[in-house]
């Protein structure tokens, strides 16, 4: 038996990113104050990345809502799509964010006078800001296994998580030594730490829109496991890609040994290959084209 609520489309998954949303839009009031009180770039960075990550879990949350609606015959596979679409403007914001965030910090380093910042609000405001972003990413930890959009928001918690990190690092050094500097330089690591995930989420992105085998897949593996079938001759027009993640998606086409169509084992021999990829390679939904031996079609054309 396979569970097939792949992705955000679970409510309880819905559920989960509506409890993140709500922490996380919370916390930014609570971070533009502090930042507006304590002067602080790099918390009101932080600030900038906690309201993106609340775009993000409200993009993740429609996303859910529209991916759950059933298929019809003009959206032959549902909308299922509409995750990868909210992950990609997901991983847009985040690189918009980080220019915006080293061009602010690059000015105040090159600023003739050091900038005055607080660090007294600014530390207690960031133990916030990283006791708020752990909640949410305990939250969504177990729901970006299967969905690209959760993974999308998941990755922006985890991203603001670092940003905590680097902000009461910058507001210790402030209270200690007065070096205000050290605020910038926070900011740009923030920058810094935010891009590779950015850029990882858009390729992941540009994979699921191109068609390509899902990760992790080996298509020469499932065509070798394929053939050992009893009367499966041989393997051909393998075709792998995926709606969304954790939602892949196979065809083939199938050459059999005349006999096992004369004696009307095709029904009993699909059950076996569907079989075969839900429990050895986890894909629910496959596609098999059977064909007698010196009947294959070789153009890939379905009749």
């Amino acid at each position: 038996m396979h569970d097939h609520d792949h992705g955000i489309r679970g409510g309880d998954n819905r559920r989960l990113l509506a409890v993140s949303l709500g922490i996380t839009a919370s916390v930014f009031v609570v971070q533009v104050a502090g930042a507006w009180i304590s002067g602080s770039l790099a918390l009101f960075a932080d600030a900038a990345h906690m309201l993106a990550d609340a775009g993000a879990l409200l993009i993740a949350l429609l996303a859910s809502v529209v991916a759950a609606r059933p298929a019809d015959d003009r959206r032959t596979y549902g909308y299922q799509r509409a995750e990868v679409l909210g992950a990609l403007l997901n991983g847009v914001v985040l690189i918009a964010l980080c220019v915006w965030i080293a061009v602010e910090a690059v000015q105040r380093l090159l600023a003739p006078e050091e900038p005055g910042v607080a660090g007294g609000w600014m530390l207690a405001v960031a133990l916030v800001g990283l006791a708020a972003n752990a909640a949410a990413a305990w939250l969504l930890h177990r729901a970006q296994r299967r969905s690209i959009n959760v993974r999308g928001a998941y990755l922006e918690v985890l991203g603001d998580m670092a940003g905590s990190v680097a902000v009461i690092a910058a507001a210790l050094v402030v209270l200690l030594t007065g070096w205000t500097r050290a605020d910038a330089i926070a900011s740009l690591l923030i920058a810094a730490f935010i891009v590779p995930r950015a850029i990882g989420l858009l390729r992941e992105v540009f994979s699921v829109l191109a068609e390509s085998a899902p990760q992790g897949t080996k298509v020469a593996e499932i065509r070798a496991h394929l053939l050992r079938a009893p009367g499966v001759r041989d393997v051909h027009d393998v075709h792998v890609w995926q709606l969304t993640r954790g939602a892949p998606v196979f065809t083939a086409h199938v050459v059999v040994e005349q006999e096992v169509l004369e004696r009307g084992g095709s029904a009993a021999l699909l059950t076996s290959l569907q079989g075969c990829l839900a429990d050895h390679f986890d894909v629910a939904h496959s596609t098999f084209q059977l064909e007698a031996v010196g009947h294959e079609d070789r153009d890939g054309a379905h009749h």
